[in-house]
């Protein structure tokens, strides 16, 4: 490629990010360029990695926008009508899809099927060109646009530089973009498992002992186990035969389902939330888990990273209209400021969810129960959160939780207290690997 085309976006990263991206863009009339390292047999056919993504009508009316949607198959589609959230063998509270007057709070997609839509989409599309099995080296600022090196030799250049490429960006670190991050210290474990209860399309999750068990609802008698563990606890628990490590997975369920039996690979991932100091700067934007890294407790990740998505390209889309060009520093900046704005209190909403849930120590116990209480008392507390899943912006409901949590006292663990107040553009400090 020549001099940066003003209306050229060149993306790194080939997820689901990335790709609804390079889909929203091109709708734009922009061309796109991806860059991504995997092969194109691998972005074809995605393997199964374990997560399942639970999309908000919202997301779901993106992909729809997107023309993703009608890609994903129906059978690969799993209603959400209920959640259930426990501390133990504490009596926990519940949300429900009927009141709303709607049948599902939102809907389960595997991410691997998500990602094959959304490659589907992009090959149908004219305006992006694909760059598989490929790397970036370096970057290089020139004039208004970037000169990107790729490890084949290859120099492309671009008006505008995307970071899509995970929470562990090395674009963004090649950009020079600082991140916030903070290590859980725990795995989660992930895998499908059948069992002999039927789970009538409800999510389960408990809190306690040392770990982190959720059940999240596919077909009638098959479910995603979340187990958050240590990391040395995963391993022990990958080493198990199938037999073995089903009959475990019983006892720690308390065989509420019943027996069950593993139907698919295990997955281990190590719990680490980020959060990039800048979204945006002179001709690049970072969207996805390359800005904002979310802890999975509240299920709202990709969420907000396709909702990142949808932000930049109405910030370009304004800014197309007015025939500037596609890096418009106006138009990043506006991009930036929302995203921070909407991602805020939901980044911090979780960061206080998971210190209070997973604190372990004998003092935060009646704290959890104050809140698990309060919650199945206060029915207006419920259907707060649930209206987050069926279709209002979740940084409103959770911002709405945080100050109800804040004001059982001062036994909040520091790691929720702390991001209750503060930025997160600091609240790593000492704790930036």
């Amino acid at each position: 490629m020549g001099n940066a085309n003003p209306q050229n976006v060149l993306i790194v990263g080939a997820g689901p990010a990335g790709l609804c991206l390079a889909r929203a863009l091109a709708t734009l009339g922009l061309e796109v360029d991806i860059v991504e390292r995997q092969p194109e047999e691998s972005l074809a056919e995605p393997t199964f990695d374990g997560r399942e993504i639970a999309l908000s009508q919202g997301s779901i009316s993106i992909l729809e926008r997107l023309d993703i949607w009608r890609r994903i198959p129906e059978m690969e589609i799993h209603p959400l009508r209920r959640a259930r959230v426990s501390d133990g063998a504490y009596e926990g509270f519940g949300i429900d899809a009927d009141i709303f007057g709607k049948d599902r709070l939102g809907n389960f997609v595997s991410n691997h099927v998500i990602r094959a839509a959304a490659w589907q989409a992009v090959r149908d599309t004219r305006a992006v060109r694909v760059h598989a099995d490929a790397e970036v080296k370096a970057v290089e600022r020139k004039g208004e646009g970037f000169s990107v090196y790729l490890a084949d030799g290859r120099q492309l250049t671009t008006a505008l530089l995307v970071a899509a490429d995970s929470r562990f960006s090395q674009m963004r670190r090649l950009l020079g973009v600082p991140v916030a991050m903070h290590d859980f210290g725990k795995t989660m474990l992930v895998c499908r498992l059948h069992h002999e209860i039927p789970h009538e399309g409800v999510a389960r999750e408990w809190f306690g002992r040392g770990q982190t068990r959720a059940l999240l609802p596919l077909d009638e008698h098959t479910v995603s186990l979340v187990l958050t563990v240590t990391g040395q606890e995963a391993v022990e628990l990958q080493a198990l035969d199938e037999d073995a490590f089903a009959r475990d997975i019983e006892m720690r369920l308390e065989r509420r389902l019943g027996a069950m039996r593993l139907v698919s690979v295990r997955h281990a991932y190590p719990l680490v939330a980020t959060w990039a100091k800048r979204f945006a700067g002179p001709g690049f934007a970072l969207v996805g888990d390359a800005a904002v890294g979310m802890h999975p407790v509240t299920a709202h990740g990709f969420n907000l990273g396709l909702a990142s998505v949808d932000r930049l390209a109405v910030a370009l889309s304004g800014t197309l209209a007015q025939r500037r060009g596609v890096a418009d520093t106006a138009a990043l900046e506006r991009y930036q400021r929302r995203h921070r704005a909407a991602a805020l209190p939901l980044f911090l909403g979780t960061g206080m969810i998971v210190g209070l849930y997973t604190d372990d120590r004998v003092l935060a116990q009646p704290l959890r129960h104050a809140v698990i209480g309060g919650m199945r008392r206060l029915r207006p507390l419920r259907d707060m959160l649930a209206a987050a899943v069926v279709d209002a912006p979740p940084h409103q409901v959770l911002l709405g939780l945080v100050r109800s949590v804040a004001r059982l006292g001062p036994g909040l663990p520091a790691y929720g207290r702390e991001r209750a107040s503060t930025d997160p553009d600091s609240f790593a400090q000492g704790d930036t690997r």
